[in-house]
């Protein structure tokens, strides 16, 4: 059986405003009615396949185990990174962990966000690999170019690939210039790096203690002193934040010898930019993709889209643009800057604007939230919540708040009192007043909650009970 290793972290930057960096492309619906997240834990289910290990940090601990359960899908065990420390500790700590479940374990890493349309010839792809990992060569998977792609790394192989199976890998090659990238292009023996890896736990934790032997007291203490809380594995944040902060192509697959490649021809992308996002999505014969509420007149080789109910995004005489609508954020752009998206991100985070990092739909263990409209001294917000979803039992120093139910039923607690609230009833909390909110139905339970008073930050909170374990 081979255990799918899912990381999930990652902001994705330059696929603003829809991806932030409190709810990022992995968990959004790009393509298709499966978030990105979603289609990479479905391809790797199965027969072939143990039960998913998730790396994440408690921000989407929630996030990740409420879409698993959407697909029917049980983690085999969601570790919380304490901090970003990038692929190399992260990967070590799950072949660490993974090791001490079964000796004979063996890992397959994957990122969260890749769109890959044909799963069963992924499987088989990854089954020619199996041999090469069972005898202790580390895999990596391989993207059959089809363009000088400036945007992605590269693999080099010591032959052209031979109909699949795996490959001697030279070395790993950094993303080249247009020119360079042509000439690997042309020479035939160079793969786009997937940063897709299969390999024993045992040949990984090996090839740390040979190549980069200091990651591995930080993070196997972390493992060691891992706190079990609600289902998740909690690093032990101490050791962890000593683990050097490096990828796990620096840190082992650049130096190591006992290397492999297996070729990938099949559909994928990264969706690094909205560039790969108009390709891999289908458009008319002027190559005009339109998603929600978007049209376009004239438009040629464009992509429009509309995230936003009730709000149209209308193109004319468009060539080569991005224009894509959030509540509160657009972005325009020409196709040729996709990537410098990132970098409008960055610009707005230094102008301390809330929309660089801030989603406009707040999720919480129990829902989501939005603001509708902020106003002075004043804020009105749709809240959702799921079914079985509980607020922690609270109170606020600053403000008070009326509750307006529009959907399903509210049981509400105010002090002493509990009572149930129906469609078309409203309550209201004073300030200083302990309350909570939950949805005892099973239908999502949505409100519209009026705040007024001096300060309306979402730190104005005392929680006295969160069944969440929320500080």
């Amino acid at each position: 059986m081979i255990t799918p290793v899912i990381l999930c972290g990652g902001s994705g930057t330059r696929l603003w405003p829809l991806s932030r960096k409190s709810y990022p492309k992995q968990f959004s619906k790009l393509i298709g009615d499966q978030s990105l997240f979603q289609m990479s834990a479905s391809r790797v289910s199965g027969d072939d396949y143990a039960q998913p290990l998730v790396l994440t940090n408690s921000d989407f601990r929630f996030i990740v185990t409420e879409q698993l359960a959407e697909l029917g899908i049980e983690p085999g065990a969601v570790l919380i990174e304490p901090e970003g420390r990038n692929t190399a500790p992260a990967i070590l700590a799950a072949a660490l962990y993974l090791l001490a479940q079964d000796k004979d374990a063996v890992l397959l890493v994957l990122p969260s966000d890749h769109n890959v349309p044909d799963a069963a010839h992924f499987s088989d792809t990854v089954q020619k690999g199996l041999p090469a990992a069972l005898a202790g060569d580390l895999v990596t998977f391989g993207i059959q170019p089809t363009r000088p792609e400036t945007g992605y790394g590269y693999l080099e192989l010591e032959t052209q690939s031979n109909e699949g199976a795996a490959v001697k890998l030279r070395r790993f090659v950094e993303k080249p210039d247009l020119a360079t990238a042509q000439t690997m292009l042309d020479a035939g023996n160079y793969l786009w790096n997937g940063g897709i890896f299969l390999f024993t736990a045992q040949a990984i934790v090996d090839a740390f203690l040979q190549h980069k032997p200091d990651l591995m007291v930080p993070v196997k203490v972390a493992v060691e002193d891992a706190k079990t809380d609600l289902g998740f594995l909690r690093l032990a944040p101490d050791p962890w934040a000593k683990a050097e902060d490096i990828s796990i192509d620096y840190a082992v697959m650049e130096p190591a010898v006992n290397l492999a490649a297996v070729p990938f021809d099949g559909s994928w992308s990264d969706l690094g930019d909205w560039d790969s996002v108009w390709r891999e999505t289908a458009g008319d014969d002027h190559g005009l993709v339109t998603s929600g509420a978007a049209m376009g007149i004239d438009c040629e080789n464009t992509l429009l889209r509309s995230e936003s109910k009730g709000q149209e995004v209308v193109g004319i005489g468009l060539n080569d643009i991005v224009a894509v609508a959030m509540p509160d954020a657009v972005l325009v752009a020409h196709k040729d800057r996709a990537q410098d998206v990132k970098l409008a991100v960055q610009a707005l985070k230094d102008k301390q604007v809330d929309q660089a990092v801030q989603h406009p739909r707040d999720h919480r263990p129990w829902g989501s939230f939005e603001c509708l409209f902020m106003g002075q001294r004043f804020q009105v917000k749709r809240i959702v919540v799921k079914p079985g979803g509980i607020l922690s039992l609270q109170s606020h120093v600053h403000r008070s708040e009326h509750w307006v139910v529009v959907e399903g039923t509210a049981k509400v607690t105010i002090g002493d009192e509990v009572k149930l609230v129906g469609e078309n009833q409203s309550v209201y909390i004073p300030v200083g007043d302990k309350h909570r909110m939950e949805n005892p139905g099973k239908v999502p339970m949505v409100l519209i909650e009026v705040q007024t008073g001096s300060y309306l930050g979402e730190d104005d909170i005392v929680r006295y009970e969160d069944v969440y374990a929320r500080d």
